[in-house]
């Protein structure tokens, strides 16, 4: 059956989403308009079509066992020199997504990819373009905030043309309560990163 590429996110709710999504467009990022504005909880990963099944089971599985929590985007960071990234900064709802993805990840489940970095929730905003528009990303950006309830997640595949396509939204359930909501320190490394979610 061949393979397909998947990734699994929570999208940024309008009228955010497209804002983000314009503002990295304007900044050169030619990929924009071909990735929706979201938090990664799987990134890019290839499987056999034919596992499709078990994994939306799987993420509706996950999906039902948990429940909304609150997200606020304020600020921005950048994985500079690591990686050529610069994000706005997810300074609530950082552990609710840390513990969800550890779950659509369960090493006994069938999306138990692992990562190349320590898994850090943000919202990309510029990535791989030049140095000059990274710096007005992060600057042009660095007074950016929005919230909102994220009440599930989606999963993604991404075209021959690059393009990623939603293919089901997982709404939450009734889950064990959230943990109490704390703000995130601000990070701008992925060592940071790690040093927080190790």
């Amino acid at each position: 059956m061949g393979t397909v590429t998947l990734g699994v996110s929570i999208a940024v709710p309008e009228p955010y989403g497209s804002q983000l999504q314009g503002l990295r467009a304007g900044f050169g990022d030619a990929a924009a308009h071909g990735i929706p504005t979201h938090v990664t909880l799987v990134p890019p990963t290839e499987v056999e079509a034919d596992r499709l099944p078990g994994i939306r089971a799987h993420l509706a599985e996950v999906a039902g066992a948990f429940r909304s929590f609150p997200m606020r985007l304020e600020g921005t960071g950048t994985f500079r020199p690591l990686s050529p990234v610069v994000y706005v900064r997810l300074v609530e709802g950082a552990p609710d997504c840390t513990r969800l993805q550890g779950r659509v990840r369960d090493p006994e489940g069938p999306v138990n990819r692992e990562l190349a970095f320590p898994y850090h929730p943000h919202v990309t905003v510029a990535h791989g373009i030049s140095e000059e528009a990274m710096d007005r990303a992060y600057a042009e950006l660095a007074d950016y905030a929005a919230d909102w309830l994220c009440e599930g997640f989606a999963l993604y595949e991404q075209g021959s043309d690059g393009v990623w396509r939603k293919l089901r939204e997982y709404p939450f359930g009734t889950g064990p309560a959230p943990v109490p909501a704390q703000s995130a320190p601000a990070a701008d490394t992925a060592a940071g990163a790690a040093a927080r979610h190790s």
